[in-house]
């Protein structure tokens, strides 16, 4: 097994306390925004689903990784809190299908037009990290 060197566990850790600034920083927008960051999760969830349908509870669960169970928790506040809807999927009554409502989609955009504005912030700062990397696995 190949010996670590001091610069790789230095590269790790800028990275991982880079992660969890970002992390740190993207739960005070949501909660800011007036959500929590599990809600602002579960918004994200729903609107980056790339089916031609919205996603199910269990799409929702797997994005999320969550247990089914738990994904019903945070769906039920969530729609108790006026911020996604449920609908029987028409071809299957069975299975259940969570939507954004339209004051969940325009708080989603204005907390992913920051975070898009952060993470721009944070690239050259991770090129620097990977370029670093590069270099320790060349050298």
């Amino acid at each position: 097994m190949q010996q670590l060197s001091q610069e790789e566990f230095t590269a790790l850790l800028a990275f991982r306390t880079g992660l969890r600034r970002y992390l740190r920083w993207s739960e005070e927008a949501a909660r800011g925004a007036g959500l929590t960051p599990a809600q602002h999760q579960l918004l994200l969830a729903v609107k980056g689903h790339g089916g031609a349908r919205p996603p199910t509870i269990g799409d929702l669960a797997d994005y999320l990784l969550l247990r089914h169970h738990s994904a019903v928790e945070l769906i039920n506040r969530a729609e108790h809190g006026g911020l996604v809807v449920r609908e029987r999927d028409p071809d299957d009554n069975r299975v259940m299908r969570v939507r954004l409502t339209g004051a969940a989609e325009r708080v989603l955009a204005d907390l992913t037009r920051v975070h898009i504005a952060e993470l721009r912030d944070l690239a050259p700062i991770l090129d620097r990290l990977s370029a670093e990397l590069k270099t320790l696995e060349e050298g």
